[in-house]
């Protein structure tokens, strides 16, 4: 009996000092864990650098900034920037193409690192994301069908239909003096609706439409007004992205100072874009 007891005892002991390891190791990994969660949001670097790539969201729809050649390969001024950034970041670039109008969301919800899609740095945006130091300046311009010639100017689109992105700065433009919005996916779908007097105006960056002039000489659009404010462009980022922001910064201003982005600038539209 006494040695039953001696048994039972050692038994219990046995379990109690597993069960306490048990603990330990599980209090451990949930430590482990937590951190690793922690560091994930707080230093989205580290997790794109252990991860070796970094994920971007694009529409894949926009020449000569995101699009797919005749070979169907995802290409474009926006893409060559992004990967040549992200070359010099440490980690491979890849894309993830959605809508316009999907990009924000899918930013929101961790799909992407960040967007590259020529998003125009305001205020509102600022608000609730990071930017990127501007890559690229342009201007915004009114583009009618070619036999239109009553519309001189914006003031003149009260009332007529304007086909946009509908969450870009140019649908607020367009908004702004009067216009019905007619929503597209880009600016190659409206310059076709324009093209079959679908619609009868839209308004877009003066660099898409000489890059789609180029591409399609005979096309029945023309620039009627240009507007005095040049507007700026940057990748994109939730908020707290200040490490890969960082990172992404100095990529870019090493790329202007050692000619690469000159170069990648003069190859899409024949001068640098960010002057």
């Amino acid at each position: 009996m006494k040695k039953l007891l001696i048994i039972f005892t050692l038994v219990l002991s046995f379990m109690f000092v597993l069960s306490a390891c048990g603990k330990d190791d599980a209090k451990k990994d949930n430590k482990k864990d937590n951190k690793t969660a922690e560091k994930a949001n707080q230093d989205l670097l580290a997790k794109v650098k252990d991860d070796g790539k970094i994920l971007i969201g694009t529409e894949g729809t926009y020449p000569p900034f995101t699009f797919h050649d005749t070979s169907g390969n995802l290409t474009g001024f926006d893409v060559e920037l992004a990967e040549e950034v992200a070359k010099r970041v440490g980690v491979k670039a890849e894309f993830k193409e959605t809508q316009w109008d999907a990009l924000f969301a899918g930013l929101d919800a961790k799909r992407f690192d960040m967007i590259a899609n020529q998003v125009g740095i305001r205020p509102d945006r600022q608000e609730k994301y990071d930017f990127s130091d501007p890559y690229i300046t342009s201007t915004a311009v009114l583009i009618t069908n070619k036999d239109n010639n009553k519309v001189k100017s914006f003031d003149d689109i009260k009332g007529l239909n304007s086909a946009q992105s509908l969450t870009s700065n140019y649908a607020d433009m367009a908004k702004k003096y009067g216009a019905n919005l007619v929503g597209v996916d880009g600016f190659q779908q409206a310059a076709e609706l324009l093209a079959q007097k679908r619609v009868d105006v839209t308004i877009n960056d003066n660099i898409a439409f000489l890059d789609f002039k180029k591409q399609k000489p005979d096309a029945p659009v023309k620039i009627v007004a240009t507007s005095n404010d040049a507007s700026t462009s940057g990748f994109m980022f939730r908020k707290k992205s200040d490490t890969l922001v960082d990172a992404v910064n100095k990529a870019l201003k090493d790329m202007v100072d050692d000619g690469t982005y000159k170069k990648i600038s003069v190859k899409w539209f024949g001068e640098d874009v960010l002057k």
